[in-house]
């Protein structure tokens, strides 16, 4: 039986499986380690018999396995018992040895180690004073059968190190606080898994490979370029005007906006002594726009049914010269759907640092003119005819007031805000509303968000303006590289998080 999720309550037993080479045992005590639980290798089951026969070349039988896998599982019970928590690892290849541990057992979660054939024969070959010889690889690869979606598999890429590893599971696993966040079961039927390709995408097309997680009535889809978010779906109702399977992303859909949001007047800016120069990317206004990681296809490092978590690395480049490691979690919970961002200097001096992300939301209605507007911001940034910041103004007894919700008309926006009130929970939420009242999604902004922009999308090519309204979190101003306003210094080492999330309301 699967392990459930949907109170996000923390396992009591994590069972980790792959093949040999995956680095069960180095990720397992390390996991045990982190959480303070106990841990059990699998092969401390094996009987000599079994060790001798491996040791030889030869390959175990499926009788040969099943006194193991019940010593195994009996350890298991036995613990649980007792009430210890622990991390067990079993090379578990096959469907039927992993529901011989997992049968009665449902508060095991089950954590896969997914590796390329040459990265794993190159990790044996590198092995030495093991009992499994490198040459019975191909006998496990050919007795492998990959998890199911019912089986709610947490999945791992092996190419980063064992730490990086550790730190994707405890970021996807359920957890007690201070240790994850909360994950959720879904509907085996609508959870696609294709681990050898990385997605869901037989044919990935201009946006790479996607995944789509899916929690109850909700689904969301990310793509592979820039870790976009495409879609985000619930009860068969889109909350989003993002892009079609197939298509390119315009108009910035669902993109991350890494290492700055909106745009860097000219391009240039000075930092530590320095005069730097950005590649121009909104020629027509002379500006750098959006950072520098929209169109690079991201790495997925791991996932469950409902969260997905991806990375990338932004490296030294003209105007640009510092190192950054970045990874995006996008996870679906019983309030809806949560963004995390971590960026951290990974190089030798500080740099400069802006993020944000820009979705455009939809309530159903044709164009947002009927759609009503709330933004809890005390101030709006004036900005020039190149989208530059020229002063803050109050928003008080001006058009852009909408701390009062009120429908958005003929209001053309591109607009920052900042001043947000947030609630006792730390967040400012922006709520776009259907006409009727009866539904809407709010965008929440909480950790390393300072800003908010609007957009109503009147610039958008003819056919898509005007259609969603983008709310973007931000961390900092448009302009902040040369303002200095908000701007964030990552020291190297240092990480800075952006947090935001959609939480629809009135879909029951």
């Amino acid at each position: 039986m699967a392990f459930d999720t949907a109170t996000g309550a923390l396992p009591r037993m994590v069972l980790v499986v792959g093949v040999a080479g995956s680095g069960k045992s180095t990720v397992g005590r390390l996991l045990a380690g982190r959480l303070g639980w106990e841990f059990r290798d699998a092969d401390e089951f094996h009987s000599e018999a079994d060790r001798a026969k491996m040791a030889a070349g030869h390959a175990l039988t499926d009788s040969d396995r099943e006194p193991w896998l019940e010593a195994i599982g009996e350890w298991m019970s036995r613990a649980t018992a007792a009430g210890r928590r622990a991390v067990v690892t079993c090379s578990a290849l096959k469907r039927a040895y992993r529901d011989t541990l997992l049968a009665g057992r449902p508060d095991v979660l089950l954590v896969y180690l997914h590796g390329s054939k040459e990265l794993l024969r190159s990790r044996l070959a590198a092995r030495h004073g093991h009992f499994f010889p490198a040459d019975l690889l191909d006998s496990q690869l050919a007795d492998l059968q990959e998890p199911e979606p019912d089986e709610h598999p947490l999945v791992v890429e092996i190419d980063q190190s064992p730490e990086a590893v550790v730190a994707a599971v405890l970021s996807l696993m359920p957890r007690a606080s201070g240790l994850g966040t909360s994950a959720a079961g879904a509907d085996p039927e609508r959870a696609v898994h294709s681990f050898a390709g990385g997605g869901d995408s037989e044919s990935p097309g201009p946006t790479g490979a996607s995944w789509r997680l899916v929690r109850g009535d909700q689904s969301a889809v990310v793509v592979q370029l820039g870790a976009a978010l495409r879609e985000y779906v619930v009860n068969g109702r889109p909350l989003l005007d993002g892009f079609s399977t197939g298509s390119a992303i315009t108009g910035g859909r669902g993109q991350l906006l890494v290492p700055w949001p909106n745009r860097v007047g000219g391009g240039s800016y000075r930092f530590d002594g320095r005069s730097l120069q950005l590649p121009l990317t909104e020629v027509e206004q002379g500006n750098a726009i959006h950072g520098l990681l929209r169109w690079t296809l991201w790495r997925l490092l791991a996932r469950a049914d409902d969260s997905v978590l991806l990375g990338t690395t932004l490296c030294p480049q003209p105007g640009y010269p510092f190192l950054l490691d970045v990874r995006v979690e996008y996870r679906l919970g019983p309030d809806g759907l949560t963004t995390v961002v971590h960026s951290t200097n990974t190089g030798t001096e500080k740099a400069p640092y802006g993020v944000g992300q820009h979705p455009y939301l939809t309530v159903g209605t044709d164009l947002v003119d009927s759609a009503v507007l709330t933004v809890p911001a005390r101030y709006r940034l004036r900005t020039d005819d190149k989208g530059l910041p020229v002063s803050r103004e109050p928003v008080d007894g001006t058009p852009y007031d909408f701390r009062s919700a009120r429908p958005i008309g003929d209001l053309r926006l591109d607009t920052p805000f900042t001043g947000l009130d947030r609630g006792a929970d730390g967040r400012a939420v922006v709520r776009l509303a259907h006409p009727s009242g009866t539904r809407g999604v709010d965008l929440w902004l909480g950790e390393g968000t300072r800003y908010v922009q609007v957009f109503t999308g009147d610039t958008l090519p003819e056919g898509e303006r005007r259609r969603g309204v983008a709310v973007e979190a931000m961390s900092c101003p448009p302009d902040a590289f040369r303002s200095g306003t908000d701007l964030t210094v990552l020291q190297p080492g240092a990480t800075h998080v952006l947090r935001w999330g959609l939480s629809p309301w009135g879909y029951a």
